[in-house]
């Protein structure tokens, strides 16, 4: 089972590692986050964000999208009791999510830096997050349970 986690990881971190292409799949859809929470994949119950505070939450505007870019989106994230959340962005285009990528990567790691001292068991969900590209869309995953939620989005 730990060789099956580390092939899903390992499998994820080179999907982030490229850039947002078509490639034959599917992009994300934003009714994949409630599956995920749904399959169990979190610790809590995660609350809902609207796009406006997504947008300023991920920090877009520092990496060249405007408002208008992020068409549609799921965001699910802890009310503060642990770094779990999970987001699909869907955006006007292929760039945009390609650079909301790059956003969700730095965000990721603001993450891990801000949480060392405060919350320190939180820290090897993030460095194990999720974040990966299809098309116009971009996926983040900050999971107690990787695996299920990851099996939620492929199944």
């Amino acid at each position: 089972m730990r060789k099956f986690t580390g092939l899903i990881l390992a499998l994820l971190t080179a999907l982030a590692l490229t850039a947002c292409s078509g490639g034959g799949e599917e992009p994300y859809s934003p009714d994949q986050v409630q599956a995920m929470a749904d399959a169990g994949a979190f610790s809590e119950t995660l609350e809902e964000v609207d796009g406006d505070t997504a947008f300023a939450l991920y920090r877009l505007a520092d990496y060249g999208l405007v408002r208008e870019d992020l068409t549609d989106c799921a965001v699910l994230r802890s009310s503060g009791a642990t770094c779990e959340e999970a987001a699909v962005l869907v955006f006007s285009g292929e760039e945009q999510a390609g650079q909301a990528q790059k956003a969700l990567e730095d965000y990721v790691q603001g993450q891990i830096t801000a949480n060392e001292d405060y919350r320190p068991a939180e820290i090897p969900k993030l460095e194990n997050a999720g974040i990966a590209c299809r098309g116009n869309t971009v996926m983040l995953v900050v999971a107690n349970d990787l695996e299920s939620a990851l099996s939620a989005v492929e199944g």
